[in-house]
């Protein structure tokens, strides 16, 4: 008897060559394979008779071969095999090109459907590349004359194999799939059982029977990942945390010493922030923020609070540079306050005391953690560094996290000794989030949204630039460096590189375009050799060294380079003043979020900034997508659209947490998640421990292997 975890081998009609196809997919059990679900359905249901036959018209036809034969085509090299197809009402030839093996399959005399479009030759109306099926009986059908399953598939295995095989799985795994959705939910939605609805999603009744079966597996996957961060949010709920009162004297010290005036929405964040605290749980909160809207500056507030109440704060940047930029962006803000400030990275770690106000010394790394475990440091800045065994804090009231939105309970015991007692957490993101994923990947998080942008800032210019306008847009550049002011170029690729798989890129474009796609490397040659010989232009990249790219920033910062050509490693952080130009070459290659992001890398000084989207792409898509980015300078606007037109995949981190096709296709349905989450919480409160739906509780610990979310 076949069983769901058994190895794909196992399966009917699996043989050595197409094992190996399938491992390439990555269907290695058969549960993998019954739940590779079909991307999109071919209507063949219009049976009708060959008289009834209309040009362009897809239909099905049933009939006898009258004669079949395969001849070589000498103009066009190929093998064309032809049939003449016969019913009571009229007769029509049916046409294959390059695929000879269909005269072994079918011959004179068989009876066959055929299902496909009639077309309009030199000489008459045929059936181009019809499928087909031999069979009497319609009710046996898988590749014709119904709603036919299209795969995702490799090369040398057919949607056709995949029907082929799944067919007599499915019947033999009939009664033997365990149901882990409750019968009451299923009732409520109207689903059928996972058996039943494993048929219709691949040999689907009706169009509207393979819509609920999808919306049944969608409503799953939703409903556990839901499950999932509610329970992580009731857990964090009963850790305990240091309450640390808001000393608000001193907060209202730290906003006169600024500078500039704090935003409104900075405000509200701030004391969100402040408020959860002062309670003796942990706080667990998302701060989210459009490019430049000041998150720095909110959680400098929670940290000094945090300081003042003899706890130590810890934060964790993505990257080295970033992580040097929030040493120097928080020592200035918070240099009247006498407070211990450290930086752990890489081999140069740096330290800031109270009784160096202004300076800053190097210090050795087991100095720097013997202050971290005796509390003689306020703030530790630094990368993933921070999280091993080695860095202990003496006592660790506050993590933030810049970009690094997955944070559990676990990763935050690694840094306090005392695990009875754990920090409070403030996560913080520039990538806007669309209502539905912070309903669901971050719905453990409580959230605050700087929804505005300082005072003061200009409008930056976004252009689409075709072809032609290139020359033209390049002495617009030299014109702003004349002016002295600084450029960022982006390109998609590092150096240029055809896949061996072959496979396309994912926006479609053909494989062997793929060594057109603009390169730093190249890019960086043309415009120093070529385009700005008399210009002094840096090149950077995620394969150089951090020593390298600190070294290279901070040439660019200091005006030593008037052009840097980069990859997205200038997506996050990266703060040049002075810079006033961002060109994206290829720009349709990237998320709108992302290229948000870019265009937030200049408009940070006092001069007018520009983004210029270069694409050799004419597609409705592009200009539809790109146009979206000029319409729109807000973050949270443009995240909805993203979400929209490509699906969450293209949002920071979405694809690394192993997040399955129907899950992220599922995202976008509001009206589903909203009805998920409601689902789970009615099902946690009357069983938080799930101990009525052992099912449940098993597939939840298979999800939660499956999306690491933590």
């Amino acid at each position: 008897m076949l069983k769901l975890e058994d190895s794909i081998e196992k399966a009917p009609g699996v043989g050595p060559a197409l094992l190996k196809k399938l491992k390439q997919m990555k269907i290695k059990t058969v549960r993998d394979l019954i739940f590779h679900f079909p991307y999109r359905y071919d209507d063949y249901t219009n049976i009708i008779p060959i008289s009834n036959l209309k040009i362009n018209e897809v239909c099905t036809v049933y009939g006898k071969i009258i004669s079949i034969e395969t001849v070589r085509s000498w103009k066009r090299k190929i093998y064309i095999t032809e049939a003449l197809v016969e019913d009571k009402t009229g007769a029509i030839k049916a046409l294959w090109f390059n695929q000879p093996y269909v005269s072994k399959i079918l011959k004179k005399d068989d009876f066959a459907f055929f299902s496909g479009k009639a077309v309009s030759g030199k000489s008459g109306s045929y059936l181009s590349n019809p499928s087909y099926e031999k069979s009497k009986a319609q009710a046996d059908l898988i590749h014709t004359g119904r709603l036919v399953p299209a795969y995702s598939k490799t090369e040398g295995l057919t949607s056709k194999w995949l029907r082929f095989v799944l067919r007599p799985i499915l019947l033999q795994l009939k009664n033997s799939i365990p149901e882990a959705l409750p019968p009451g939910i299923l009732k409520e939605n109207g689903f059928p059982g996972i058996s039943d609805s494993l048929w219709q999603i691949h040999f689907p009744s009706s169009e509207k029977a393979a819509r609920n079966a999808k919306k049944r597996f969608s409503f799953e996957e939703l409903f556990l990942i839901q499950l999932f961060v509610l329970r992580e949010r009731n857990r964090l709920s009963k850790e305990k945390a240091f309450p640390l009162e808001t000393d608000v004297e001193l907060i209202k010290r730290f906003v006169s010493s600024l500078k500039f005036k704090l935003t409104d929405a900075q405000r509200k964040c701030s004391w969100q922030i402040l408020k959860d605290l002062e309670k003796d749980r942990p706080m667990n909160r998302l701060l989210e923020g459009d490019v430049g809207s000041g998150k720095t500056v909110v959680a400098a507030i929670a940290a000094l609070n945090t300081a003042k109440k003899r706890l130590q704060t810890a934060i964790m940047a993505p990257t080295e540079i970033l992580a040097k930029q929030h040493f120097s962006e928080i020592s200035r803000l918070l240099q009247n306050f006498r407070l211990d400030i450290g930086l752990l990275t890489g081999k140069q770690d740096q330290f800031r005391s109270r009784k160096l106000k202004n300076q800053v010394i190097e210090i050795s790394r087991k100095k720097l953690l013997e202050k971290a475990l005796t509390g003689n440091i306020d703030i530790l800045i630094g990368t993933h560094a921070l999280i091993q065994d080695k860095v202990i804090f003496g006592k660790l009231g506050l993590v933030v996290l810049d970009e690094q939105h997955r944070f559990g309970v676990q990763q935050r015991a690694k840094l306090v000794r005392n695990k009875v007692i754990i920090p409070h957490l403030l996560s913080m993101t520039a990538t806007p989030i669309p209502r539905t994923l912070a309903l669901t990947i971050y719905g453990d998080l409580d959230l605050s949204l700087i929804d505005e942008l300082p005072k003061g800032r200009k409008k930056i210019i976004t252009r689409i630039i075709l072809p032609e306008q290139r020359k033209e847009t390049y002495e617009f550049i030299r014109e702003e460096i004349k002016n002295g002011r600084q450029v960022f170029i982006i390109c998609p690729r590092i150096e240029t590189r055809v896949p061996s798989s072959g496979k396309l890129p994912e926006d479609g474009t053909r494989a062997n375009s793929w060594n057109e796609v603009k390169t730093v490397k190249d890019e960086y040659r043309k415009l120093k050799d070529e385009i700005f010989p008399e210009l002094k232009i840096e090149m950077l990249h995620g394969k150089m060294t951090p020593k390298e790219k600190e070294e290279i920033m901070q040439n660019f910062k200091n005006k030593k380079a008037d052009i840097l050509v980069s990859t997205s490693v200038v997506e996050v952080g990266i703060d040049v003043p002075n810079a006033t130009v961002m060109l994206i070459e290829g720009a349709e290659r990237f998320g709108l979020s992302q290229l948000h992001q870019f265009r937030g890398r200049v408009g940070r000084g006092e001069h007018q900034s520009h983004c210029f989207l270069f694409t050799d792409s004419n597609s409705p898509k592009t200009k539809q997508r790109l146009g979206a980015l000029i319409k729109c300078d807000n973050g949270f606007s443009l995240a909805e659209k993203d979400l929209e037109l490509r699906g969450p995949g293209d949002f920071k981190g979405a694809k690394q947490w192993g997040i399955p096709d129907l899950l992220m296709d599922a995202l976008k349905d509001m009206q589903l998640v909203e009805k998920t989450r409601q689902s789970a919480k009615e099902l946690l409160q009357k069983d938080p421990y799930l101990k009525h739906y052992p099912l449940l509780q098993q597939k939840l610990s298979e999800f939660r292997a499956r999306i690491h979310l933590e």
